[in-house]
């Protein structure tokens, strides 16, 4: 039986080999492992990380684990180990992470410091003979907090205006600051939109908190203050003091206050405010309130930062000189912690343990390291594998490493991300930045088009059966068993349901490569019901799917390896200016997400965009726009809300030290 099969095997190798001998030889090496990659998955994603929010110590494990694991595998580190300093940590496994490590600076919160004070004036009518002026010293914790976000300062008995939303959405007509003067006072608004707790009605994208404070900025408000949603103060989510690394201080004190103080300070009861709030979202116009309602307002909100790192291993290459060339893999470990700023969860407070994302594209990455490891003398260029912190926060990590790389950019041929590649399903693959090189699709197809053979092996009569991996496709017949049994068949069919997306940024880490004209590639195995939610967990990984894809992935970085030539970069078709955005102009423009505050760094522009035909470029600093100073990211979406296609704008950059003016005219958002 033993030699009968072996023939068979060998029939079926050989009508192979001669149905696809036009497709070059391919090395054979050892397989993706699926139970590595669980293991990696499954401690990666483990509570004892507690979702891998950056900043944190489960974070720190991470990086830690893929440490030990680049070391294990023999990966060079980019520090040199015998001078590494220990980071605070201690023995050998310190020695390590200090070597493999990249730091990057990250602020991870927000602590309140001394002087945070607040109070409320209410000067009575001087048509009332002797009344005294009434005054309210807030409770810090109990009565207001100041925001994450909010920008330190002191404004002293500031006149108050109420502004409904504190929305401005030219392209919606509405201006909740229209027909007030709020230069120089006191901004305050109710939280939310009209649309209430509709997350697709049209005011939703103008909920955002920033977006709102960055409105009340440029409209001249000294502060801006957020009535609370919730009766009790302390079970307000705006409440507790939190932060994102999203576009720095808001430039201005921004507060929130309790319902109660809202209330007495407009003089209505709490019953009364809620009805008032529902005739707001009725489409009733917002009272101002009086001018004699003044405040008082202290706010020391102090950055707390944390260790943050990228880590990096090298595979050097075999060739004398291409191993002086570099191509990229990269994958994202960090996670959302326990919910909190990017959560879809209910609440906060449970682990989010990111199994998905991006536990699978980590796994992979070390899964595809242990594997080049092993074929390293037939890698004629040397191969980066990087793991990135902060992706969630903003690109952070990525950000960071292309303008602090390990080997030079202009040596860095090609970077391949995976992120989000462990729920495969009826074979659908996602691959974005097609379009950053013309040889990536014929290397594409060629990588999707490896025939699956596979072997039924009738045995005392009964038929041994195998799923064919690949899905329905065309199947021929390659061996027929005396009985009249197939034995074998060749799938035609391509190993995966591809779907191409040209344009090289996107929500990932490649974006920041793509920004610097480099190649891309993203491998994305599509969302799911679990994504940013407590329930992305290991046990609903498809491993054997995920070792598929990260043979697909060794194919293409082969053919990488294989060509003498590197990528032509190219500019990608964009496939996101047409996309719905919620505003209706487009400007080409690719923000840095990084915390700053004086002004917003630019990543890239569109060539042919609209930015591009002004004269901005890539590390331009916008300071101003349409007539808005411009100290970050939401100061520049604030400025953009108010723009209209086909009419020009003045923009202000910072060059290499010097301001720039120039002439902008957005196009219409298709």
């Amino acid at each position: 039986m033993r030699h009968k099969f072996l023939r068979s095997f060998l029939v079926v190798a050989l009508l192979a080999s001669n149905a696809f001998a036009q497709q070059p030889a391919r090395t054979i090496n050892s397989a993706p492992d699926a139970e590595r990659l669980r293991a990696h998955v499954t401690y990666l994603a483990s509570d004892k990380l507690d979702g891998r929010r950056t900043g944190t110590v489960g974070a720190e494990a991470a990086a830690q684990y893929i440490a030990e694991e680049f070391k294990r595998l023999g990966l060079r580190p980019v520090v040199r180990q015998s001078n590494a300093p220990s980071q605070g940590k201690e023995g050998k496994s310190g020695a390590t992470f200090s070597a493999y490590a990249q730091a990057f600076p990250y602020v991870a919160g927000v602590e309140l410091g001394e002087g945070n004070a607040m109070s409320f004036s209410l000067r009575a009518s001087d048509t009332a003979a002797g009344a005294k002026p009434a005054s309210l010293d807030l409770r810090l914790r109990e009565d207001w907090m100041p925001l994450g976000f909010s920008g330190n300062g002191r404004v002293d008995k500031a006149p108050v205006v109420f502004v409904g939303y504190g929305i401005k959405a030219g392209e919606l007509n509405h201006d909740d600051y229209a027909g007030g003067d709020v230069t120089n006072r006191v901004a305050a608004a109710f939280a939310g939109t009209p649309d209430g707790d509709n997350p697709h009605g049209k005011f939703a994208l103008y909920g955002d908190l920033r977006l709102k404070a960055a409105a009340a900025r440029g409209a001249g408000a000294k502060a801006f203050v957020i009535i609370a949603t919730e009766d009790i103060f302390k079970e307000d989510k705006l409440a507790r003091l939190a932060y994102d690394n999203a576009g720095g201080d808001a430039g201005l004190p921004v507060i929130v206050v309790s319902r109660q103080f809202a209330a007495q300070a407009s003089g209505r009861s709490l019953t009364e405010l809620r009805e008032f709030e529902k005739e707001m979202r009725a489409g009733a116009a917002a009272p101002r309130f009086t001018p004699d309602a003044t405040l008082s307002i202290a706010v020391n909100v102090m950055r707390v930062e944390r260790p943050a790192h990228n880590v990096v291993g090298i595979l050097e290459g075999s060739d004398p000189q291409l191993k002086n060339e570099a191509i990229i893999i990269g994958a994202h470990y960090d996670h959302l912690g326990r919910g909190g700023q990017g959560s879809l969860a209910a609440r906060a407070g449970e682990i989010h343990h990111g199994a998905d994302d991006n536990a699978s594209g980590t796994a992979a990455l070390l899964e595809l390291a242990r594997l080049f490891v092993e074929e390293r003398g037939k890698l004629r260029r040397s191969v980066i594998f990087i793991a990135f912190g902060g992706e969630e926060e903003g690109l952070l990590g990525s950000n960071f490493y292309v303008n602090n790389p390990a080997m030079p950019l202009a040596q860095t041929v090609a970077m391949v991300n995976m992120d989000m590649i462990g729920r495969l399903k009826e074979d659908r693959l996602l691959i974005g930045g097609t379009g950053t090189a013309p040889e990536w699709k014929a290397w594409i197809a060629r990588a999707n088009a490896d025939p699956d053979i596979r072997m039924v092996v009738a045995m005392n009569g009964a038929e041994g059966k195998t799923a064919n991996a690949n899905g329905s496709g065309v199947e021929v017949p390659a061996v027929v068993g005396a009985n009249g049994q197939m034995m074998a068949t060749t799938s035609l069919r391509g190993r995966f349901a591809l779907t191409l997306n040209e344009d090289g940024f996107g929500p990932s880490d490649h974006s920041s490569f793509y920004a610097k004209k480099i190649p891309v590639l993203f491998f994305f195995t599509g969302t799911h019901e679990d994504y940013h939610k407590p329930s992305d967990t290991a046990e609903k990984i498809n491993y054997e799917g995920t070792t598929r894809v990260v043979s697909f992935v060794r194919e293409i970085v082969r053919d990488v390896q294989a060509s003498e030539r590197r990528p032509t970069y190219a500019l990608a078709r964009s496939q996101s200016a047409g996309r719905a955005t919620g505003f209706r102009v487009y400007l080409g423009t690719v923000p840095n997400y990084a915390e700053t505050t004086d002004g917003m760094k630019l990543d890239a522009v569109r060539d042919d965009s609209p930015a591009a035909k002004a004269g901005l470029r890539a590390g331009d600093v916008i300071v101003k726009l349409a007539g808005r100073d411009v100290r970050n990211v939401y100061d520049y979406t604030s400025a953009l809300a108010e723009m209209k296609a086909g009419e020009e704008y003045d923009v202000d950059v910072m060059r290499d030290g010097q301001r720039l003016m120039m002439k902008l005219t957005p196009a219409a958002r298709k």
